[in-house]
């Protein structure tokens, strides 16, 4: 049976509450109208999953330390930043239902609070000497924004093989939750070897998590993203991929031919998903998802059997089984 997130998070129950507390203090500032954007960015944090990785991972290899702390507010303050800048590069106005950064105060600001996000976090590390924790959210950030490019590269021409797909979602998407796990072992004096176990552990569960993400885009469930939006936004997805792959030319033709210029056409939208869910297409990304899942699991059971150990192969299913 599958734990709940109260489950998952017991070991860490104190930290999180900590860490809630000192992320909201660390936020404040005198400028009042960056401190309003800050108090409303604080207000509306999710599940907290990746200030989660960090505690776990760094309570599997030794003690939580302050040094954990600032690894989690890292984490917190990088991903912040890029969510912000996302939202203005996609034009979005809405992010989990709420109204984004943008939406209320304008591209300008918006762009500027990212900016401050970022200078922030590498403030953080460098006052304390956290060298090895700063290099680990910059190669993140880095590898991100190469794979927010890459896919944008390939949607001009909808070329995506299943090779290119998961070096994207690696850098997009994995490289995030790969750095949680790196710094909340590092943070603990992890040596080298252990540190890359942990990325290869949370690179592997964090491909899965953008896996099942593809698969709501197909799903009838109220997941907090609109049915067919990867479609519009001529995102190659996998189960897209797997089923193109499975066409003759003609049928690929057409399918690539509504995904470039028909996108915006709901019914024509339907036909897509509609071609995918025929051609196995669920069924395979479903099948690669678990794969990953059973490969992060093998190396996490390489680390001492602990709670923490237990909680992380938790947020592991969670991850895959979540509804949104």
């Amino acid at each position: 049976m599958s734990l709940s997130i109260k489950e998952i998070q017991a070991p860490i129950a104190n930290e999180m509450k900590a860490f809630e507390g000192k992320f909201r203090q660390s936020m404040k500032t005198k400028v009042t109208l960056l401190d309003t954007i800050m108090n409303y960015i604080v207000q509306r944090k999710g599940k907290q999953i990746r200030p989660m990785f960090v505690f776990l991972t760094a309570g599997l290899c030794g003690e939580i330390s302050e040094k954990s702390y600032r690894g989690a507010a890292l984490i917190e303050l990088l991903h912040t930043a890029t969510l912000v800048h996302d939202d203005v590069v996609d034009e979005s106005n809405y992010r989990r239902s709420f109204f984004s950064i943008n939406a209320l105060w304008k591209n300008k600001i918006a762009v500027l609070v990212g900016d401050y996000l970022l200078s922030k976090a590498l403030l953080l590390s460098i006052n304390n000497d956290d060298f090895e924790l700063l290099k680990i959210g910059s190669t993140a950030i880095l590898e991100m924004a190469e794979g927010e490019l890459m896919q944008i590269e390939k949607a001009r021409k909808l070329d995506i093989t299943e090779e290119i797909y998961f070096e994207i979602i690696r850098r997009k998407t994995a490289t995030l939750i790969a750095a949680c796990c790196a710094m909340g072992v590092s943070s603990v004096g992890a040596d080298v070897e252990t540190v890359g176990k942990a990325r290869l552990f949370g690179e592997k569960v964090g491909i899965a998590f953008q896996i099942k993400d593809d698969l709501f885009d197909y799903g009838d469930a109220e997941i907090g993203k609109p049915l067919g939006i990867d479609i519009k936004e001529k995102k190659m997805t996998l189960p897209l991929i797997y089923a193109l792959n499975q066409a003759d030319w003609s049928t690929k033709r057409r399918i690539i031919n509504i995904i470039k210029n028909e996108s915006e056409n709901s019914n024509k939208v339907d036909e897509v998903i509609s071609f995918v869910k025929k051609s196995g297409g669920l069924e395979y990304a479903t099948k690669s998802m678990q794969v990953l899942v059973n490969e992060a699991h093998i190396i996490l059971n390489t680390f001492p059997d602990n709670p923490f150990r237990r909680s992380l192969a938790g947020l592991v299913q969670f991850t895959i089984e979540r509804t949104k």
